[in-house]
């Protein structure tokens, strides 16, 4: 299970269905992008955001007269603000929805603490060489040793507990991990789902929400 479903349109048109629940608006376009790689976002207002579930960029029209503000919470579902949701990519933002980027995925970290201090307690071996641990920044054999070490002798429960216990920032490395996953070109994915072909993803998110990927 992932962010987005697809099925065949019209004319074997690919449509897809968002199913992130809410997003946090990157930029809002008053009056549209001029160089939207979309035609029908060059001429009316568009909003740039990121999915608060899978970290899915979108990019959506809101309705007549929805003026969204930077960092405001869209929800997504029967009653959004927003209409037609679609997936972008890193190169797609802005440069104000790339400077808003991080602030945005840290804030969606720190609101879930509990689903993602369970990744430090459930990160497990990628191959005989490396473990997800490692894909951390900062984060090399010795660390992920203490890690696995604290964790058998007793649970992380919060962010607090993961520094006082490891000596790392949970939520720093977490965020530069999400933003490069995020830009690409990355070998191994813990928690974005890479375009077909592009990378390994091992589906964490997944695993922490309780779906099959």
């Amino acid at each position: 299970m992932h962010a987005y479903r697809r099925r065949p349109g019209r004319r074997g048109e690919r449509r897809f269905y968002c199913r992130e629940p809410y997003m946090i608006v990157l930029d809002f376009m008053e009056f549209g992008n001029p160089t939207d790689r979309h035609y029908e976002h060059r001429n009316q207002p568009v909003a740039q955001g990121i999915g608060t579930k899978y970290f899915t960029l979108l990019e959506a029209v809101p309705l007549p007269a929805i003026r969204l503000e930077i960092f405001e919470k869209v929800d997504l579902g029967p009653h959004s603000k927003v209409r037609k949701p679609i997936r972008i990519v890193y190169d797609d933002l802005t440069s104000v929805a790339r400077t808003n980027l991080e602030e945005a995925v840290k804030r969606i970290i720190l609101k879930n603490e509990k689903n993602f201090v369970e990744f430090f307690n459930i990160a497990e071996p990628v191959n005989i060489r490396l473990h997800a641990l490692e894909l951390l920044p900062g984060i090399g054999k010795k660390t992920m040793r203490t890690i696995l070490y604290e964790r058998e002798n007793k649970r992380f429960e919060s962010f607090k507990e993961i520094h006082e216990r490891t000596k790392i920032d949970p939520v720093k490395v977490l965020v530069e991990r999400i933003l490069d996953e995020l830009r690409g070109g990355e070998k191994y994915y813990l928690f974005i789902k890479p375009p077909e072909g592009k990378g390994i993803y091992l589906g964490y998110l997944e695993r922490i929400y309780g779906e099959i990927f």
